[in-house]
This record gives C-alpha cells, sequence and structure tokens, in this order.
C-alpha cells in the first residue's frame, strides 16, 4: 500500500517539492500540471495521498499551466487548485495570474524556476540537433535579465514568495494550501 512521503529538507530539488506536495495536498485537490522536466517523478510521492483529480498537460501546447489551474479554480470553487508550472512555459500565459486574483481563484502556483526553457532543449535533440550553437541555445536560456516570478505575481495582485531549500519550501507550501486566494511560490531551482 502506498503511503504519504516524508517532508525533505536540505536542498530544494525536484523530489523534496514532489514529497511536499504528496505530504501536505489536502483531500480533493485538483492538479494542473505543466512542469514537465521538473516534474517527471511528481506523480509516485501522490500515490499515497489524499484522493484528488491530477490535470495532465497532452503536448502540443507550451503555457497551459496556469490557464488550466485557472479554469479548474473557477469550475470548483469549493476546491483547492495546485498549479505546478515550468518558468518558461509559465511567461506564455503569465496573464492567468490577473485573472486568479480578479476572480479569487483558490490556486497555489508552483512555479519551477530552474531558468531555462528546459523541455525546448529536449526537443531540440528529439528532432536530431545535437549541437544547434551558441546563438540557438542561447534563445533557450531564460536571464539576462533574470524573472522574479514574486514581482511579477505581486504586480497582478497575487501573493508570492521564493523558496530556495526544502524548508522553506514546505512551510511557504503549508501556508499557501491553508490561506484562501491565489498564491505563488518561486521554486528556486
Amino acid at each position: 500500500k502506498a503511503e504519504k512521503p516524508e517532508l525533505m529538507s536540505g536542498d530544494l530539488t525536484p523530489e523534496s517539492i514532489a514529497a511536499a506536495i504528496g505530504h501536505l495536498m489536502p483531500k480533493d485537490a485538483i492538479i494542473a500540471d505543466e512542469s514537465v522536466t521538473s516534474g517527471r517523478g511528481l506523480m509516485p510521492f501522490t500515490a499515497g495521498t489524499e484522493p484528488h483529480d491530477w490535470l495532465s498537460l497532452t503536448g502540443g501546447s507550451i503555457g497551459i499551466g496556469m490557464p488550466f489551474a485557472t479554469g479548474a479554480a473557477i469550475a470548483c470553487p469549493d476546491r483547492k487548485v495546485i498549479c505546478l508550472e515550468g518558468d518558461g512555459s509559465g511567461m506564455y500565459t503569465l496573464q492567468a495570474l490577473w485573472t486568479q486574483a480578479r476572480e479569487k481563484c483558490d490556486v497555489v502556483n508552483v512555479i519551477f524556476a530552474n531558468r531555462t526553457y528546459e523541455i525546448l532543449k529536449g526537443e531540440l535533440m528529439n528532432v536530431g540537433a545535437e549541437n544547434p550553437g551558441r546563438k540557438a541555445f542561447d534563445m533557450l536560456e531564460i536571464g539576462r535579465p533574470d524573472l522574479d516570478w514574486r514581482q511579477l505575481a505581486g504586480g497582478m495582485g497575487v501573493s508570492a514568495t521564493r523558496a530556495t531549500t526544502a524548508d522553506e519550501f514546505n512551510e511557504q507550501f503549508k501556508r499557501a494550501l491553508n490561506e484562501p486566494g491565489p498564491h505563488l511560490i518561486e521554486a528556486w531551482m
């Protein structure tokens, strides 16, 4: 029988985030998942958790995570929604945060901030572009300037924090789950 994972300490990793989600997720939560490269190993950490629904990316789109979560929160206002989003894909549909604030959506947005379009790098490899060159790879990095999701979210009316360790993430995620309305945690990895 699958059991809830224990919270982890130390470095902030995809596994420590997955353990926190599996350990703290409330009953009947809805997960809107577009954390493809950082979140591939998340599902096993939720096998022993409270009953929940998982909305998965089906491919062919970048940026669906936050709109997915917003729609779920509007459709099911009595359920906590957890949005798992990459920082690169989140930039495609950032305005969903404004809608979450305006509509008072009960969403906890977790931004996997690895500061790169990792999914697109993988797609380059999938089509055989093993060395597309420095300029092409440079276009797949998110920097100059680095994104600050706390400021981006705050500018749209969403409370936001940044976690740099597993302990910080555990505390911030627990707090966000226990407060109504939209929240954003920038998981700085």
